[in-house]
């Protein structure tokens, strides 16, 4: 893990005041998702998939601000679409930053160049530039020749200025794990802050739905890569209890409502990576209107493949928390990466289901 202590110490703080409050739910990172504006079209996403009028929309500056001051989340993560297009980016991005908040501006790096000088440098600001692999890997996911060259330009000028970087790798079907490693080397020397690893997402509308992997072949991947990991000194964005847990080490359920999302069409239920299940016209109504029990592993055909760290990074927090020398073995030895995979937890009972059996409402399936 490769999280700056200044970093950790605030978001681990954060978590134990919503503990000691006895907040049930709560954000981590705020998914701030300005426009689906993009300037490439690549193979795993679905984003650009919408009407020039829905492409055309922007969230104003006084949208960002607002969201993120009625969500309180320490983290922004914000996506898109492309961000570096929207025109006030920079001022967003200050403003947030002004807060105290850690930005991750998320980026595909073809504009970094143009409007680095837009930023300052900043404890609070990370440039999450988004590389799926080698320079051959990464313009076929893209779909466009050329974009890792100028990606590892922009990175090389944004971190020679000072400025926090780091990857946002995404992973899919036919990822030779040698090839991943070999990468994982080239961005760590290159000097990077860490790695942000995820599976793909089977996006509805994304135009190549044989990309995605499955569970088991995502937990073998992973472990595959990680086992080629020990000793070459890669740095995760990641809790080590994240990483375990695409090892196939622990059995987590996804919390949803850890990385809420707010777009242009509203709060989106129940992340960011689920179409079609509606919005909420505040935070307040998306945490205590939406059926959370309706989404994760077991719960919703739509979650079964998912892994992806916006859902379990923060249960792994959570578990981190309840268990400290569990995560502090596995930070500092790394994920098990050999001997047999621990099966997937079920779904928690739905409270509905409970009254059907005559369960008490505060017990636990």
């Amino acid at each position: 893990m490769s999280i700056p202590l200044r970093q950790q110490l605030k978001v681990g703080l954060y978590v134990l005041k919503q503990k000691l409050l006895g907040v049930e739910r709560y954000p981590l990172v705020l998914m701030l998702e300005p426009l689906f504006r993009c300037n490439l079209a690549c193979a795993g996403c679905g984003k650009i998939d919408y009407p020039e009028e829905v492409l055309n929309r922007r969230l104003s500056v006084e949208d960002c601000l607002a969201a993120v001051d009625e969500c309180g989340a320490p983290i922004v993560s914000i996506p898109g679409g492309e961000p570096l297009l929207h025109k006030e980016m920079p001022q967003i991005v200050e403003q947030i930053v002004r807060r105290k908040k850690f930005v991750y501006l998320c980026t595909n790096a073809l504009l970094l160049k143009k409007r680095i000088d837009d930023y300052s440098p900043s404890p609070y600001l990370t440039f999450s530039v988004h590389l799926d692999g080698d320079r051959e890997r990464h313009d076929q996911m893209v779909c466009q020749d050329g974009v890792f060259e100028r990606a590892v330009e922009a990175i090389e000028l944004a971190l020679s200025k000072g400025f926090r970087v780091t990857i946002n790798c995404t992973l899919f079907h036919g990822e030779a794990p040698e090839r991943v490693a070999k990468f994982f080397d080239f961005v760590t020397d290159l000097g990077v802050e860490a790695i942000t690893v995820s599976p793909g997402f089977s996006y509805e509308r994304a135009p190549r739905q044989d990309l995605f992997l499955q569970r088991d072949a995502t937990r073998q991947l992973h472990r595959a890569i990680l086992r080629l990991g020990k000793g070459r000194g890669w740095r995760f964005n990641h809790s080590s209890l994240y990483l375990d847990y695409l090892a196939g080490n622990q059995s987590y359920q996804c919390t949803p409502w850890g990385n809420p999302t707010r777009n242009v069409f509203g709060w989106q239920r129940p992340c960011y990576l689920l179409v079609g299940e509606g919005y909420a016209p505040t935070f307040k109504a998306l945490m205590e209107e939406t059926d959370w029990e309706r989404y994760g592993f077991g719960a919703n055909p739509k979650c079964t493949q998912c892994m992806a760290h916006c859902g379990y990074e923060p249960t792994a927090v959570n578990d981190a928390l309840a268990h400290p020398l569990k995560a502090l073995k596995v930070s500092l030895l790394g994920p098990r990466t050999y001997g047999p995979m621990v099966a997937d937890d079920p779904p928690p009972v739905r409270l509905a289901d409970k009254r059907k059996v005559g369960l008490p409402e505060s017990s636990r399936g």
